[in-house]
């Protein structure tokens, strides 16, 4: 029978077969190959038993949305994050054999597609967008996102990424342009979009405003400017009373479209002022003096400048109190007519200059230096500059509200949990959604004016010209916030609005990962448009993942720390890579990655690969290559057949038992790192350092082929159970492995007892479920191990190192045990000759001893070392650490130190004393123990 990967043109790897000839890992030459593999084969697809209808699968989809990619250039390491975390749950659902559909895709990028192609055209041809025109420009940014897109498929490819490219959606295409134009006009019909002019983030760079998620606010120092404005004559003044009003302001440019100013009504330094008019300095425009609670009596002189035009706090008390709205700055970031002499300025130009005629004029009371916090273009860097303008709206409440109770009632999960709180606080201070960019790249807003002032057209088709004689209709030149299309894209990529088999198989998906920095700008508009286009939740389980550091630092351009994810799987290979990214991470915390870091990684996957070619190498070579077809995976503990399985076969399978059934409940709990590092241990500390070695004395000590069956059969089911664990973390050398183990047989005449020796593909293979564990073998192995490691660590103290030494074991009950195991200790322990008895008429004059595993072992130090000299070597180390202690107990006990010094360290000084203290007891030990020993 021919399996799928063989159908796929996959075979065993060239010089695997058992071991013989068995090439170095080599990334590069696997992972294309691989991928390639599966993807023809199809296992990327959900797969549903055949004849069985969709409809009544019995196991829940498992579904994820890919966070559509922004098609500005390459991918960065932080889309290398969370393709991984996405991997690892897809292959990890797909093994558990629940019809699982990853869906990718990219996005249009809105503001940054559009900046990033113009920046391009005007360094390769010096014209602007305005000189190609809006269609010839558009079909620049096609032939962009063509380009970058495909590079984008590829870097994913080479990730490992299991999605279902036949579903791979793009945000400008038509199937989501139609779920866009269809929720617009969903949402109008329900009088929850509207136009208005309203106060909006304006960036005069990029020529749009912004919503408010997209303008970053950073401290600056500025400058608060104190400036005097006449009163206007009458009223009750005293002749003793002021003529003037003070006002502090950081943005003295705006005082030419000052309408009104504002007092606290508690402020008893102005109630009498109250009603009074003012002069705007250098225009002489009368303005009112207004009673207003957003007023804050401690800020400036307690005294603000109202600005309707040029400030969302402004804005607000002008609609209180019918002031007026004035535009002193064109939205190119220069001064208008309204700014008199000061037209044509730029607005920090115009701001010194009012300043200089304000000074001169006696105006200007004083400037000081004030450190704030000043909005700026997320995209771009600029200064944002509030500014109203006619935008279309969201009226955001009446979403809100079902999406902030279906977090609360548990519909939607979020991981980590202190996460919702943040989500609350934000969705039940939500503001309106701006939604209209004054952009070109985008989604068209689907409004339709007519050239006789009637009713505008609102529809999700192009309104049809000839049902309109004698009128010209004009679509809206704005586009829609990017986030406008991205909050439709769990259920717009499965077909809707049409009522499509994917969107009814597949819909709500069961998890959203993603960064906890898009939480408002992505998640919760997920939410809020799943529930009002479907009635549904977009999906069950936020999870969110933290940021990427390099070597514990941002990530900048500026320090040259930006890592190149293909660059670093080029060098480390995937695997690593993914590991990397994953290893010491936990829900919703920022992980640092570093090239140490990827370079132990890399090390686990060689170790990894070595030890399979361990196990291969003493496989029969006669063994049967079998065609098997999928199975499910046969326990570790597998007994049966008359075959006996030592104590160590029984420890390390139970010990695979209990690492299965932990790093199943890791991955159900979102641990990605804490299951990778269970895994790994498990692999390294426990199989390698200790099952390999003692597998090693077994087959050895053997003397047929059927003596040295359990320990094959052990070696490979373990090692095959580990593969599986890992296939998620590490699915092409896991894959490669899998491949050749499929070419052996422990038994030398084809399939039995521990494995299938299946060509089927990993990533299809059953995930194994633990068994009950032997804790009886766990316990008495554990006593061996103790008592290896006890005994290592005393050869190494008296620095008799690897060199064989006599010992005298004296072991109570636990006797047979240890004679039962005298080879695998002696050999693990480099002892020769050893004596096992259960009691001790005396203690051996002159040796060494250590308790450990229920057992006393005594080590004669005759011919091992010179116990004087090692007496005099152990005294002289005993005085430099006496004066280590010494030195920095003197340190810390000085105030001067102790409360000058930065508290990191301190708290380094002071662990320093507690290691060094610790030391100092070992060594009196050690010199007491040499001084019993006589000379």
């Amino acid at each position: 029978m021919t399996t799928e990967m063989e159908a796929a043109g996959t075979t065993t790897p060239e010089g695997l077969e058992s071991g013989r000839g068995y090439a170095p890992y080599d990334p590069q030459a696997v992972e294309a190959r691989l991928y390639d593999a599966w993807r023809r084969a199809g296992y990327f697809k959900p797969r549903f038993p055949e004849g069985l209808p969709r409809s009544s699968e019995p196991k829940t989809p498992f579904v994820i949305t890919m966070p559509p990619p922004n098609v500005t250039g390459e991918l960065h390491i932080g889309h290398a994050m969370f393709v991984t975390f996405q991997d690892i749950l897809i292959r990890w659902h797909r093994m558990l054999g629940e019809p699982t559909l990853w869906v990718p895709g990219r996005d249009h990028a809105g503001i940054a597609g559009q900046l990033v192609v113009e920046r391009h055209l005007k360094e390769q041809t010096g014209l602007t967008r305005h000189d190609l025109g809006r269609e010839a420009f558009l079909d620049q940014v096609w032939e962009w996102m063509r380009d970058y897109g495909q590079r984008i498929r590829y870097q994913l490819f080479k990730l490992g990424a299991s999605a279902d490219w036949d579903r791979e959606a793009f945000t400008m295409d038509p199937g989501p342009t139609r779920a866009v134009r269809t929720a617009f006009v969903r949402l109008y019909e329900r009088g929850l979009i509207y136009r208005a002019n309203r106060i909006t983030n304006w960036c005069s760079d990029c020529q749009t405003a912004l919503s408010d998620l997209e303008v970053e606010h950073r401290d600056v120092e500025g400058e608060l400017a104190f400036v005097r404005y006449s009163l206007v004559p009458g009223g009750d003044l005293t002749d003793e009373g002021p003529e003037y009003i003070e006002i502090a302001t950081t943005r003295a440019e705006t005082i030419l479209a000052d309408t009104g100013i504002a007092v606290n009504p508690d402020d008893e330094r102005y109630r009498h002022l109250v009603g009074r008019r003012a002069f705007v300095p250098h225009i002489r425009r009368e303005i009112p003096i207004v009673a207003d609670e957003a007023v804050d009596r401690a800020f400036g002189t307690g005294a603000v400048k109202v600005t309707p035009g040029h400030d969302p706090t402004d804005f607000e008390i002008g609609q209180r109190h019918g002031l007026p709205t004035i535009l002193a700055m064109n939205l190119d970031g220069t001064m208008n007519a309204e700014g008199g002499r000061f037209q044509g300025m730029r607005v920090l130009e115009a701001r010194r200059a009012l300043l200089d005629e304000l000074q001169a004029n006696g105006q200007l009371v004083r400037t000081v230096k004030h450190r704030h916090a000043v909005g700026h273009c997320q995209r771009s860097g600029t200064v944002v500059e509030p500014i109203v303008t006619l935008q279309w709206y969201v009226r955001i409440q009446p979403l809100a509200a079902p999406a902030l109770e279906a977090v609360r009632d548990g519909r939607i999960r979020i991981v980590p949990e202190r996460f919702a709180k943040v989500y609350y606080n934000w969705m039940e201070n939500i503001r309106d959604w701006c939604i209209s960019r004054q952009l070109w790249w985008g989604h068209r807003v689907p409004v339709w004016y007519r050239s006789d002032g009637g009713e505008p057209i609102v529809a999700v088709d192009d309104p049809n010209p000839a049902n309109y004689p004698g009128l010209e209709l004009t679509q809206d030149a704005d586009v829609l916030d990017t986030w406008f299309s991205s909050g439709l894209w769990p259920f717009s990529t499965l077909g809707w609005p049409d009522d499509t088999e994917d969107l009814r198989t597949f819909y709500p998906t069961t998890v959203m990962e993603t960064g906890y920095d898009i939480l408002f700008f992505w998640v919760a508009r997920m939410i809020m448009q799943g529930l009002a286009m479907t009635g549904e939740v977009p999906f069950r389980e936020v999870y969110l993942h933290g940021m990427i550091r390099v070597d514990g630092e941002k990530m900048s351009k500026v320090k040259g720390n930006v890592k190149d994810p293909v660059e670093l799987m080029g060098r480390y290979g995937t695997d690593a890579l993914r590991l990397g990214l994953v290893v010491g991470t936990t829900p919703g915390n920022d992980i640092s990655i570093s090239d140490s870091k990827l370079e132990a990684q890399r090390n686990f996957v060689n170790k990894l690969w070595n030890a399979g070619r361990f196990i291969l190498t003493n496989m029969p070579t006669d063994g049967a290559r079998t065609q098997g077809q999928r199975r499910r995976p046969a326990t570790s503990v597998e007994r049966g057949n008359g075959d006996f399985h030592s104590l160590a076969d029984r420890w390390i399978q139970s010990r695979a038992e209990q690492v299965t059934s932990e790093a199943t409940r890791l991955l159900g709990e979102f641990q990605f790192g804490e299951a990778a590092r269970l895994i790994q241990e498990f692999l390294w500390e426990e199989f390698c350092d200790w099952y390999l070695e003692i597998a090693k004395i077994q087959l050895r000590e053997a003397s047929n082929d059927e003596q040295r069956r359990p320990t094959r059969r052990t070696l490979v089911s373990v090692y095959e159970r580990v593969l599986l664990l890992l296939h998620p973390f590490t699915p092409f050398v896991t894959e490669e492995l899998w491949q050749a183990f499929a070419t052996v047989s422990p038994d030398g005449h084809g399939p039995g007892g521990a494995s299938d020796f299946r060509r089927t593909s990993i990533m299809i293979s059953e995930w194994p479920s633990g068994a009950e564990r032997d804790l009886a073998a766990e316990n008495r192995f554990g006593d061996l191990v103790e008592l290896v490691q006890s005994v290592r660590r005393l050869k190494t103290e008296y620095r008799v190192g690897a060199q064989l030494t006599p010992a005298v074991i004296e072991a109570g009950e636990s006797a047979g045990l240890v004679r039962d195991h005298m080879v695998l200790v002696g050999t693990l322990a480099r002892l020769d000759p050893l004596e096992v008895v259960e009691r001790l008429d005396s203690r051996p004059s002159r040796a060494l001893s250590v308790v450990a595993g229920g057992v006393q072992v005594f080590l004669p130090v005759a011919g091992l070392f010179d116990v004087v000299e090692e007496r005099m070597r152990v005294e002289r180390e005993i005085l430099d650490a006496e004066r280590q202690v010494e030195r920095t107990a003197a340190q810390l006990g000085e105030p001067s130190f102790t409360l000058k010094a930065p508290s990191p360290v301190v708290t380094q000084r002071r662990e320093q004393l507690a290691q060094q203290e610790d030391r100092l007891a070992r060594l009196r030990d050690r010199l007491e123990t040499l001084q019993s020993l006589g000379e």
